[in-house]
């Protein structure tokens, strides 16, 4: 099985397990750490381009564990993270790494914080070597192995 297969694989199986666990992610913790992480990886390479943006928002409005919160305010709070990281990056960067650990002491929402980034970043087709960069970035933050994520 190709590399890209077995990701594909592995983001369908984590997309599943977050949709078992919806009713236990309604916090504004893991609402917020799951838009620092969207916008981290759409960034991820210090630079987001429109499409990317567009579809990046389409994907967090229709995602079905984010369906606990208005689109509205995911949109926003997702663009109010692409906003400090477009700024600038390494600035920005150590502010939303910040909030994603505020979900450090909730393995479960932390734990899929981490699954909507490789979600996320592989939603393209291509979840390149500067996306898995930030989700270990996000790993760590956690306290959480990439290894457990395959990273």
């Amino acid at each position: 099985m190709a590399l890209w297969d077995k990701f594909k694989q592995s983001a369908q199986t984590m997309q599943g397990q977050l949709e078992a666990k919806k009713n236990e992610l309604k916090s504004g913790g893991f609402r917020d750490a799951s838009m620092a992480i969207c916008a981290l990886v759409a960034a991820a390479d210090g630079s987001i381009d429109p499409a990317e943006r567009q579809r990046v928002t389409a994907l967090i409005t229709t995602n079905d564990v984010l369906r606990n919160f208005a689109a509205s305010d995911l949109e926003q709070r997702f663009e109010a993270y692409l906003a400090k990281l477009t700024a600038d990056f390494e600035l920005g960067k150590v502010s939303v790494l910040q909030d994603i650990a505020k979900v450090k002491k909730k393995p479960t929402e932390a734990r899929a914080v981490i699954q909507i980034g490789i979600v996320i970043g592989g939603a393209d087709g291509h979840f390149d070597k500067t996306e898995q960069a930030v989700v270990r970035d996000a790993c760590f933050a956690l306290d959480l192995a990439p290894v457990e994520f395959g990273l």
